[in-house]
């Protein structure tokens, strides 16, 4: 398994699995926004940036982190956004890998932690999130504003 940032060129091996994301969280998001995403990946001035897992050259899974500051520490936090594994390549271990290489991405940029969210209804990747990462105890709250 190779893991390394998507390129410019790679949009129409990522949107499946990006659709595939959203579909699995019952979500939608405008192409407008699916657009902007995807420069804003590729864009130096942007503090975030997609990554794959590629199986035999093929995109197995996919990957985006956001570096923002703290309050609490002198270096930025990662947030692992989303994370998605492409059908054919599930129970391969291809999640697991995604998030160790998001642990060593984020030292390599001066992280101090990395985390992320994943829905209540999730069982099957908390299994997994168990293993690599504690949970926080903490509940999101969240109110969505007028654009």
């Amino acid at each position: 398994m190779d893991i390394r940032a998507l390129t410019a060129e790679e949009r129409p091996a990522w949107e499946p699995l990006w659709q595939g994301y959203l579909t699995f969280y019952k979500a939608s998001v405008p192409e407008e926004t699916t657009a902007l995403t995807w420069a804003r990946f590729h864009d130096p001035a942007e503090p975030m940036s997609a990554y794959g897992a590629f199986i035999d050259g093929r995109l197995a899974g996919i990957v985006h982190l956001i570096l923002h500051r703290s309050t609490w520490t002198p270096g930025p936090y990662c947030y692992l956004q989303d994370l998605f594994t492409a059908e054919w390549a599930r129970r391969r271990g291809v999640a697991r890998a995604l998030i160790e290489w998001s642990y060593q991405e984020a030292t390599r940029l001066g992280a101090s932690r990395v985390y992320w969210l994943t829905h209540e209804s999730n069982v099957e990747a908390q299994a997994l999130y168990d293993q690599v990462a504690s949970r926080s105890g903490f509940i999101q709250y969240r109110k969505m504003l007028p654009a």
